[in-house]
């Protein structure tokens, strides 16, 4: 009987364990039904789209046009509206449009006018606009574009009825206007020549809320200047292009976004008056690294040249008797120049007046002079007139 009841107690408990795992695998098969009930409940929310809110574009084809007012279609919402003021700011693009024509806008009220949404075509161009003005910036996109108009700071570009600004420090170097003196007048003329001209640029600044666009004539690939001049030392000899030829110097490109200035001491041994003379925007040059200061590199083209001094002191020495050539006058008096890069100056003070001084030598004219002062290393020598008589 012990054997027996022991017998019954293992096969309720045994009956317990199997309902215990029935119940278990019930509710594993009813859980899977609940969460795509769920599932299917969300993605049906997911699809009903989301009322269009103040400042939002929509877009919908046109239904009706009268007198004062267009209508759009923007199911499942209703019905948008463009009257009043809006209607007479965007007149001359209503003109255009026809029933059943897409158009896009931007909501400016909601369940007003018998509960349209009230839409503005002129915001909704703006609105499109700086979107891709930004999408612009984001993809480096160019733009060849006409320059407008000129101030001191820049110039002025129009781009989709917008007015931006291009900086000059945001120009190429080529139109970069290069004014020793930094003169607001002579830069503000250099950039006027640049008005009515189309320029390859990109947007780098867009500020809707302020209407402004910002532009650069420049390459977003342009290296760092840093990186650039590092790659650069003292004495390198190297081979440039001209690209801008001015009164104080010549402007050479070494690489791209990056030139050297060849003041125009360093041009010749010779006298040299005018640069723009001597060469031509695209030519080729040979030139010397002779110095790097901050961001910005000099170069020499006379350094490669033999340096005439050098034979000169071999020949001449103070109280010398020459023969020169007068090739200048200045507020000091007269230039002479005794061999090709070799010349000393002859003082007004022998004269008295620049007046005299002019009466006496004439320029191209040769006549005989005293060495007073003779030092080839800082390549200086004074003359002293020798009247013949």
């Amino acid at each position: 009987m012990a054997l027996f009841g022991r017998k019954k107690k293992e096969e309720a408990s045994e009956a317990s364990e199997l309902k215990k795992e029935e119940v278990k695998e019930l509710k594993k098969a009813k859980a899977p039904q609940a969460s795509e009930a769920d599932l299917a409940s969300q993605a049906y929310l997911e699809k009903i789209p989301t009322p269009p809110a103040i400042d939002d574009l929509v877009e919908g084809p046109v239904i009706s046009i009268d007198k004062g007012a267009l209508y759009i279609d923007l199911p499942p919402f209703g019905t948008g509206i463009i009257y009043g003021r809006e209607f007479m700011n965007a007149r001359d693009i209503i003109k255009k449009v026809n029933v059943g024509d897409i158009v896009a806008g931007k909501v400016v009220g909601i369940g007003g006018k018998e509960g349209y949404i009230e839409i503005s075509l002129k915001e909704a161009r703006q609105a499109i606009i700086w979107n891709e003005a930004e999408d612009a910036i984001r993809e480096n996109r160019v733009f060849e574009l006409p320059i407008t108009d000129a101030n001191k700071g820049g110039l002025i570009i129009n781009w989709q009825g917008i007015t931006g600004f291009l900086p000059a420090s945001q120009l190429k170097p080529e139109h970069y206007p290069r004014i020793s003196d930094g003169d607001k007048d002579k830069i503000l003329d250099e950039l006027k020549k640049l008005v009515g001209e189309k320029l390859s640029v990109m947007i780098i600044g867009a500020n809707p809320k302020e209407g402004k666009l910002i532009f650069s004539e420049k390459s977003p690939e342009t290296k760092d200047k840093e990186n650039i001049i590092s790659r650069y030392a003292l004495g390198d000899e190297l081979t440039g292009e001209v690209t801008g030829l001015v009164d104080f110097g010549v402007f050479v490109k070494l690489e791209e976004g990056f030139e050297g200035l060849v003041h125009i001491s360093e041009i010749d041994w010779g006298l040299v008056e005018n640069p723009k003379t001597m060469f031509k925007i695209g030519e080729k040059v040979r030139v010397k690294v002779i110095e790097i200061k901050d961001d910005k590199i000099s170069l020499s083209i006379k350094a490669l040249k033999e340096n005439p001094w050098r034979e000169a002191e071999k020949k001449y020495k103070k109280d010398d008797m020459v023969q020169g050539v007068v090739i200048k006058f200045n507020k000091h008096g007269a230039l002479a120049s005794i061999e090709e890069g070799v010349a000393g100056l002859v003082h007004i003070s022998e004269f008295g007046s620049e007046d005299k001084l002019r009466q006496t030598l004439e320029m191209g004219k040769t006549y005989n002079f005293k060495i007073t002062l003779f030092d080839p290393k800082e390549q200086k020598m004074a003359l002293s007139f020798v009247d013949k008589k």
